[in-house]
């Protein structure tokens, strides 16, 4: 457990789909910000070659205006001139050929015609699928660092059947030693043994290969310490469950299932652009001296955008988009196809270990019962040393064999808990 669990730390396809699944929140909040008002800060500095004013029969027309209402203010007739020395307000410009502007806009969308929502629904499924998908990754992990755990364990099984032949050939060493002594064997015979003990030196050198090999392997998995790894000691046991009659939903299948559902929202999104958008604008001028007579200090306007006609684009994007739907539905059942498949040829496996576990036993029972046989004949010179050699090649190999079923077993119940998608780690 603890060595996946840091196999799953390390591993990089699983940080990329956790990024992958950040991007789709990301987007999530995206859809919402539309519905947040937009609030832009804007300046700037004109200068233009002249001041804009009336043209000249406007500003006579407009002094004249003035004069009118002075005398009727002051109560002198209006045929009468205009009294002396009583000032005018000049025209003002229509504008400044200085401008300076200060000022702030605002944009609030209030509805966006099922778009943004859409959007935001599409994002959640995307993020449910690479999520699925993460799950589905770190399984594929787990199974790698079983299946070379359980390699290690084998390897080391292997040793403890090597050091158990050792013993016998020991005892058979010391055995021929005596009877050379004693004048009953020839040394031919302390020949052959020793040539079994170089070849039992041999098989010892391929398992500290293969103990580095898996050690290394261990260690890219997992990014544990070689040094740690090294003081493992694994153990091959008969695996037993009771959770094989239940099965769940693979991740693959439920990433797939919500991909699926993903395009079929973004369908929903990309129809809806031709659904009438409604928006609050707002504008707000905080330098009021440089404004022209035209322009307002602040207004605030609602305004609606319609896209009649696009060209087709929305309708084909949608109908893109649902096709690409389609294709999710055509791997969903190709997916529970080969997932039925899987289940019940990982059934049949398990099956033939458990029968194969059974075998091997009563081969390791016979091999066993003849060494001891062969053992005692040679000793009583019933049986030639190679008859002893070829009982205990036997039951070396049957310990193997048993080993080896063991391992069988262990990757059969593994691939069929996965199968069923109820593989716990």
């Amino acid at each position: 457990m603890d060595l996946i669990n840091k196999g799953l730390n390390k591993s990089h396809s699983v940080q990329i789909q956790n990024y992958n699944a950040e991007q789709a929140q990301i987007d999530q909040k995206l859809a919402k910000s539309v519905f947040l008002p937009k609030l832009t800060l804007n300046g700037s500095y004109t200068r233009l070659d002249d001041d804009i004013t009336f043209d000249d029969d406007t500003q006579n027309l407009l002094i004249g205006t003035q004069r009118l209402l002075v005398k009727e203010a002051a109560g002198i007739p209006f045929n009468s001139a205009f009294p002396a020395g009583i000032p005018l307000e000049p025209v003002p410009n229509l504008q400044n050929k200085d401008i300076l502007r200060s000022s702030m806009d605002m944009d609030w969308v209030l509805f966006s015609g099922f778009e943004a929502s859409n959007a935001l629904k599409a994002s959640r499924h995307k993020e449910a699928s690479i999520n699925y998908l993460a799950m589905a990754e770190k399984d594929e992990i787990a199974l790698k660092i079983i299946e070379n755990y359980d390699k290690l364990a084998l390897v080391y099984a292997s040793k403890r059947v090597l050091t158990t032949s050792e013993n016998y050939l020991n005892e058979q060493a010391y055995y021929m030693k005596k009877a050379i002594e004693n004048g009953l064997a020839t040394p031919i015979g302390r020949k052959k043994i020793e040539l079994a003990k170089q070849q039992l030196a041999g098989k010892l050198l391929d398992f500290n290969h293969n103990k580095t090999l898996l050690i290394e392997v261990l260690h890219q998995l997992t990014n544990e310490t070689k040094e740690n790894l090294v003081l493992l000691n694994p153990q091959l046991q008969p695996f037993t469950t009771d959770s094989l009659s239940t099965a769940e939903k693979r991740n693959e299948l439920k990433a797939l299932e919500e991909a699926e559902r993903a395009t079929l929202y973004k369908s929903r999104m990309e129809k809806s652009k031709v659904i009438p958008k409604l928006a609050v604008q707002g504008h707000y001028e905080f330098i009021e001296d440089d404004l022209s007579l035209l322009d307002p200090k602040w207004y605030v306007g609602v305004g609606i955008k319609w896209n009649l006609f696009d060209g087709n684009q929305s309708r084909l994007e949608s109908k893109k988009s649902l096709i690409e739907g389609q294709k999710y539905r055509e791997q969903i059942e190709d997916a529970n196809e080969m997932i039925a498949l899987s289940i019940i040829k990982a059934e049949l496996g398990y099956e033939a270990s458990l029968q194969n576990t059974e075998i091997i036993l009563k081969e390791i029972e016979l091999a066993s019962d003849t060494y001891n046989m062969i053992d005692k004949q040679y000793k009583n010179n019933l049986a030639s040393l190679n008859d002893v050699l070829d009982a205990l090649n036997d039951l070396e190999k049957s310990n193997f064999k048993l080993q080896q079923s063991y391992f069988d077993q262990r990757r059969a119940i593994t691939a069929l808990l996965h199968a069923k998608g109820i593989l716990n780690y």
